[in-house]
């Protein structure tokens, strides 16, 4: 995902996303230490959407005070 597309979503939507997105690395983990997956690549990028999310609310949340 985009940070373009991340920008355009609305709070409520990005923490909807956001929990999703860790709910997604929580499975991930679990998946690799049961070796269900080989594509370990994909923590990587959860990681990064979870990291710009945060970014972005944090942004949000400094510049409307």
């Amino acid at each position: 995902m985009k940070t373009s597309e991340l920008y355009q979503k609305t709070n409520e939507e990005l923490k909807k996303l956001l929990s999703e997105q860790r709910e997604k690395l929580r499975s991930l983990r679990f998946d690799v230490a049961l070796k269900k997956i080989k594509n370990v690549r994909e923590i990587r990028k959860t990681k990064k959407i979870i990291a710009r999310i945060l970014t972005i609310l944090n942004q949000r949340t400094k510049f409307n005070q």
